[in-house]
């Protein structure tokens, strides 16, 4: 591998780092980006590429939450280890409906949805939605504060917003934030619960498109996934810890904006070039 493509994996990296979390579609922006930036590599190992990738991501929640996340630690007490299985049963019902889906609609998304015209069309709705359902929302008491609160009823709901998400262009984090707001969740534990159903979404995710593949990888394509999921793990560790602190002060309309502008960008620079 040359210099050049090294740049670009580690330049895809930043920003599936940046995106997963933001609800502005990592999916979309990846593969916008790989419009202009093209690795060199078959599209057969790229759409394998596209999703692995997510995995460096994944395992940042992982770190920055373990102890959260981790039933068996010895520093919580019996109801609070309760509660940790209670979180992971809760996280295991909401990822029932996009595991079905994803199983029987994955080729036929694979084939009609990956394209920037649906991307940006995505970018530009849910964007306009992010901003109706924040307006709605101001001033409004939240039903469920904490994560102890969240029912297997409400996981589930929100597990079925998490379906939208198997269209590119519309955010996993998106589709399942604005789920919870609209149910009536507060906003730094909609983004904490999306954290942890990114956890078996998208380890399912990426092992069923590497069954797909298969398992032989060049050792050009191992660099590649493996600089990508640890530059991809860097960014996300900073991009949690800004989303979980903005999220406290701030709406999520300033990423309906950013969603629609791009969404009519990318639009406009394909219909003229």
């Amino acid at each position: 591998m040359d210099f050049i493509e090294i740049l670009k994996v580690i330049f895809l990296g930043l920003v599936e780092g940046i995106t997963e979390w933001l609800p502005i579609s990592s999916t979309g922006h990846m593969i916008l980006v790989d419009e202009f930036l093209k690795l060199n590599v078959s599209k057969s190992f790229m759409d394998v590429f596209l999703y692995v990738i997510q995995l460096g991501a994944i395992l940042a929640v992982v770190v920055l939450y373990f102890n959260k996340l981790n039933p068996l630690s010895l520093k919580k007490s019996k109801e609070e280890k309760k509660n940790t299985w209670s979180l992971w049963f809760k996280v295991i019902v909401a990822c029932i409906p996009a595991a079905v889906f994803g199983l029987l609609l994955d080729d036929l998304v694979d084939k009609y949805f990956y394209n920037y015209v649906v991307v940006a069309i995505m970018l530009v709705v849910y964007g306009i939605l992010f901003i109706i359902i924040e307006n709605k929302s101001k001033n409004k008491s939240y039903k469920i504060n904490s994560l102890n609160e969240l029912t297997y009823k409400t996981a589930f709901s929100i597990g079925l917003f998490q379906v939208l998400s198997i269209i590119p262009g519309t955010s996993r984090s998106g589709a399942t934030i604005l789920g919870a707001r609209l149910i009536g969740t507060k906003r730094d534990v909609a983004a904490e619960f999306t954290f942890f159903l990114a956890i078996p979404v998208m380890f399912g995710v990426s092992l069923l498109k590497i069954l797909k593949f298969g398992f032989v990888f060049t050792s050009s394509e191992l660099i590649i996934l493996l600089v990508g999921m640890v530059v991809a793990f860097i960014t996300s560790i900073f991009v949690i810890k800004f989303l979980v602190s903005y999220v406290k002060k701030h709406d999520f309309k300033v990423f309906g904006y950013y969603r629609i502008v791009l969404g009519i960008i990318v639009l406009l620079y394909f219909l003229i070039f």
